[in-house]
């Protein structure tokens, strides 16, 4: 019983040690494929959305089969945090903010300080 899925059960109205009378819920099996060939069969409820693209156990990316192909989207890449950073400051202003950083910190520790300015 375990491999079914329930749908809304009253709690004490029916045993769970037999399947008499209890319903499971519709479903629909789906299947992608990968460009190597690959099949991949996944099953949704019946009311789910279904996604154009899934990923396989394997890793690789498969693709409904007779499904809208998905559109490649030419979106922005990711800013990172690098990236952002370079807007507003240039790497030789990174490196003396760094190099001061270091500095008090060496000094925290009682360490002897190298200045390079």
């Amino acid at each position: 019983m375990s491999d079914r899925s329930l749908r809304g059960m009253r709690l004490g109205a029916q045993s769970m040690e037999t399947e008499s009378g209890v319903e499971p819920a519709p479903r629909q099996r789906v299947e992608y494929r990968c460009e190597d060939g690959e099949q991949v069969f996944v099953t949704f409820a019946a009311e789910a959305e279904i996604p154009a693209v899934w990923v396989s156990k394997t890793g690789k990316e498969a693709v409904l089969v007779d499904g809208e192909k998905p559109v490649d989207s030419s979106e922005k890449p990711i800013r990172t945090h690098w990236d952002m950073l370079l807007e507003r400051r240039t790497v030789p202003e990174l490196e003396t903010i760094l190099q001061d950083r270091l500095d008090i910190l060496r000094e925290r520790r009682g360490e002897r300080v190298k200045s390079s300015k």
